[in-house]
């Protein structure tokens, strides 16, 4: 894939941190931006709609994927798989966009040596009784599988580190602007602004 156009934004964070309630709040208040669904093997939660928060899929569908080159990344997350289509952000790039991915850090990594001008943004809770408190509250998984996101939930955070940047959600408006004050940070940085000011700065330097 030639260098994207726009840019590409990496949102991760362990289950409960809110990360998909900012994502879609980010995406409401700027129409630049264009969300990658991405496919999944797990059953749609109450509320889900294909396509809308994932690509529904099977196993078998999501294997033909792999084998055909046609996921950026993909990665096993709490015994489902989860990938990146590479025909829509292929579509986004085309039309000059913003591309943001809501994956996880094992995604973040393969997307990073394909693009490494990726701008990664990890997403912390406040603290992890607050972590608990929160995957409490969706009332969308069994206790079974609220224990297991939660032990999980240490060794994601393990590789904040990898990441351009920290945002810890305690107050979600903060952490929203904070997002939001990334994007506009990177949208006027040299590598962004170089190229859409070329004109500008050749008349500007003129003799």
């Amino acid at each position: 894939m030639d260098r994207p156009a726009g840019t590409l934004y990496v949102i991760a964070a362990p289950s409960g941190a809110g990360k998909t309630s900012l994502v879609r709040a980010l995406m409401a208040a700027d129409p630049d931006l264009e969300l990658s669904i991405s496919y999944t093997t797990r059953p749609p939660r109450p509320g889900e709609v294909d396509g809308e928060h994932y690509r529904f899929t099977t196993p078998e569908r999501f294997q033909a994927l792999i084998d055909g080159d046609r996921l950026l990344e993909h990665a096993l997350v709490h015994g489902n798989h989860y990938g990146t289509g590479r025909d829509a952000v292929e579509h986004a790039f085309a039309g000059g966009r913003d591309v943001i991915l809501e994956i996880d850090w094992q995604g973040a990594r393969q997307i990073r040596e394909r693009f490494p001008d990726m701008v990664g943004i990890f997403v912390l809770p406040p603290s992890r009784e607050a972590l608990l408190d929160r995957l409490n509250k969706r009332g969308q998984d069994s206790a079974e599988v609220i224990a297991r996101r939660l032990a999980n939930a240490r060794g994601e955070m393990a590789h904040a580190t990898e990441f351009d940047y920290l945002v810890v959600n305690d107050r979600f408006e903060d952490a929203l602007a904070d997002i939001q004050a990334i994007v506009r940070a990177q949208r006027r940085s040299m590598r962004v602004q170089g190229k859409r000011c070329a004109g500008l700065l050749g008349q500007l330097l003129a003799d």
